[in-house]
């Protein structure tokens, strides 16, 4: 049997309702409740029950991270917005939405030294839930469900410069985020160059096909790249760079050895508080990532205290990083510099960190909140 929606073995069909029963705690903030959502999740991992849960929870964990229910109305900054090729642009035959990703022209060191990765990364996150709503739009409108999208990888103008390491390596994390937050949602994947685009018309009429790759497509003023709806990127100009802007001053700053990691701590003594820091490193990225202590008065291993803000590697020598985080749990949290990763490099690392007291209504909502709530 596929593990589609009308197509379940007993046996498929017996793990579907053990897997709804382990998410009552989550279904109310997952976008979608219905048996084709989580059969994408347990089709992804072979229908194995707690591979498929625990994958679909660490998609829970990042949609509050991203701020999923607001990411739409998030706007990115301006160089992303000018220069982050790709759009959704029509639909294929059976109405599936189309995306374009247009790599050529894409300038990936300058995004780097313009924006932060984290940025970058939140960025396709929203337009994968662009393409999410999309689909559920599309249902609607057809009265039929569409849970797949399909793209088109245009590659005319791939080069040496898109193999610049630091750009590749965020490459490779978009699309492990796509992958494993969007499960069974990819239906063709096309890689384009210039002689190679009427393909596409055996699978997407030509009306709903932009002019630049071969079908008739155009926006209403007439362009035939359709650029209302794709961005084509281009080369960042370089007064973008952040890293040629005035430097930051900061508060603090450390030497992290190669193979260690460095700990801040900071004690929250009220439900709401906010936690704001900013920092840089030099010469190389640095791993940082938010922990709550689980035994006061000795220092922990990341391992043995409550994750808060998952650790990853910043690229803070290309643009200085900055975040915050509203606490809802009081207690000792651990602002942790990971440089675990390097055998060869020390890091130094500049930071400030400030510690702002909860508002009125920010306490309230926060006191309000279930228990399970996480910080």
């Amino acid at each position: 049997m596929s593990g589609h929606v009308g197509d379940l073995s007993p046996q498929q069909a017996e793990v579907l309702a053990q897997f709804r029963g382990k998410l009552q705690d989550v279904l109310p903030s997952l976008p979608a409740q219905d048996d084709y959502f989580l059969l994408k999740w347990l089709r992804a991992r072979s229908f194995d029950l707690p591979k498929a849960e625990a994958m679909l929870r660490k998609h829970v964990e990042l949609r509050k991270h991203m701020d999923a229910d607001n990411i739409l109305a998030w706007e990115p900054p301006e160089v992303i917005r000018k220069y982050m090729s790709g759009g959704l642009c029509g639909y294929d035959r059976e109405g599936s939405p189309v995306r374009y990703e247009i790599i050529g022209p894409l300038d990936g060191k300058g995004l780097l030294f313009s924006a932060s990765k984290q940025d970058l990364i939140k960025n396709k996150f929203r337009d994968c839930e662009l393409l999410r709503v999309a689909c559920e739009q599309q249902s609607e409108k057809l009265g039929k469900k569409i849970e797949m999208v399909m793209m088109v990888y245009d590659c005319e103008g791939l080069g040496l410069k898109h193999l610049w390491k630091p750009a590749v390596d965020t490459y490779g994390e978009i699309l492990s985020m796509f992958e494993e937050n969007y499960p069974e949602s990819l239906k063709r994947l096309f890689i384009v160059k210039a002689n190679w685009k009427e393909v596409l018309q055996k699978y997407i009429d030509p009306a709903q096909i932009p002019v630049e790759y071969g079908g008739t497509l155009t926006d209403p003023d007439g362009d035939p790249k359709c650029s209302s709806k794709i961005n084509y990127g281009g080369d960042v100009p370089q007064h973008y760079y952040v890293r040629d802007q005035l430097a930051q001053k900061y508060e603090h700053s450390v030497v992290v050895n190669r193979g260690s990691s460095h700990q801040v701590e900071y004690e929250i003594l009220f439900p709401g508080c906010v936690l704001r820091w900013q920092f840089r490193s030099e010469g190389a990225d640095i791993g940082f990532g938010v922990y709550l202590k689980t035994k006061v008065g000795e220092r922990q291993r990341a391992g043995d205290m409550t994750e808060v803000l998952p650790n990853q590697r910043y690229n803070a020598h290309m643009v200085p990083e900055d975040g915050s985080l509203t606490c809802s749990t009081p207690g000792i949290y651990v602002l942790r510099f990971d440089n675990t990763y390097s055998f060869l490099h020390s890091k130094k690392v500049s930071y400030s960190v400030e510690v702002l007291l909860p508002d009125t209504a920010s306490a309230q909502q926060i006191q309000g909140e279930s228990p399970n709530h996480s910080p």
